[in-house]
């Protein structure tokens, strides 16, 4: 029988009894899985909490998947591995060095991720969720970033060894190639490492142009196990009823490249961010992937982002809609798998 999973982001809680009670809570809700964060702040003051949140999930019934939160910077926070290595920032090519975010080229960060996989494992965790891999573009004009990252001098290096002549200033199609491999590259590295040692490597793609990936480039890679993408309709300027088709429109495309790779898939619902009185097109993207055809489907996040800046505009209507959805995909699913057994009684 068909799974339908439902799973949610959870952070910004290290204290362990209120976990317990957020988890128990969940599964009354009817998820079913969970992201939990493990940050670099994390690996210094939480290790051994990490190892009870992730048991004591666990214990609940609750599949367990791991976020690389903030590892390497946005989006999901600023990198303190660059308070160690500095040098290691990405850099614009107008040579501005973006603080946020470390060079998916730098050996030292590979490294270090390396030592935070290990430590995920030790802690329980076995399942691997790589959070949005990007470099970062910015000034377009014309359909072309005029910013854009990475010129560090080990990027231009790079560059030059493997199309030889001197990185351009410009987004020019070998540069867009570049930018491509250099995130490929960094998961032959990290994620093949976590495959050595027995885990799951999931990922999730932005969608959008200036990453430096996209679903398309990433799903094939050898190192995944499972491709998904993020429909966040906000940042897009959607809204109202043609919520449906875009999200409906990307989860299928994302679909469409995992059976085509064998790759399993995540799709992630927009519960953040979301202005008051838009809280319905949480629904209409919900059941949009859905019907689609997508199975695994997370929420971002807990309780629609209350403990973040980010979080929605009315937190507790946003999350009942959010709990609505879920309860309506429940029953669709329901539904769906009877009228297959109903069907299958005509075999006979």
């Amino acid at each position: 029988m068909e799974r339908l999973q439902l799973g949610v982001a959870y952070h910004s809680n290290r204290i362990v009894r209120h976990v317990r009670d957020d988890m128990l809570a969940l599964v009354e809700e009817g998820f079913d899985s969970v992201l939990h964060m493990f940050t670099h702040n994390d690996m210094e003051r939480h290790r051994s909490v990490m190892a009870d949140i992730i048991a004591l999930t666990q214990e609940q019934g609750l599949e367990v998947w791991v976020d690389n939160w903030g590892l390497a910077g946005s989006p999901g926070d600023s990198s303190h591995f660059l308070s160690y290595q500095p040098d290691a920032r990405q850099i614009y090519n107008t040579g501005e060095p973006w603080r946020k975010m470390v060079c998916l080229n730098s050996p030292e960060f590979l490294a270090f991720t390396k030592e935070w996989i290990d430590m995920v494992y030790d802690c329980g965790g076995r399942k691997i969720f790589w959070d949005e891999p990007c470099l970062t573009a910015r000034d377009k004009v014309n359909g072309v970033y005029r910013q854009w990252t990475c010129a560090c001098p080990r990027c231009r290096k790079l560059f030059a060894e493997r199309f030889g002549h001197a990185m351009p200033d410009e987004l020019t199609p070998e540069v867009e190639a570049f930018r491509r491999d250099t995130v490929l590259g960094y998961f032959s590295g990290a994620a093949s490492y976590a495959k050595e040692k027995g885990m799951v490597n999931t990922v999730c793609v932005m969608l959008g142009d200036s990453f430096g990936v996209d679903v398309d480039s990433i799903a094939g890679h050898p190192a995944l196990d499972n491709v998904g993408t993020d429909p966040y309709w906000t940042g897009h300027g959607i809204s109202g009823e043609d919520v449906y088709r875009f999200v409906y429109e990307a989860t299928r495309h994302n679909l469409e490249l995992c059976s085509r790779y064998g790759k399993a898939h995540n799709v992630w619902l927009q519960a953040f961010n979301i202005p008051a009185g838009r809280e319905e097109e949480m629904f209409l993207a919900a059941d949009a992937i859905y019907e689609a055809g997508a199975r695994s489907i997370w929420t971002w996040g807990f309780r629609a982002g209350e403990s973040n800046d980010y979080r929605c505009g009315r937190p507790d209507i946003a999350w009942k809609t959010v709990l609505d959805a879920m309860a309506h995909l429940r029953r669709r699913h329901r539904e769906d798998t009877l009228v297959r057994c109903r069907g299958n009684l005509g075999d006979r």
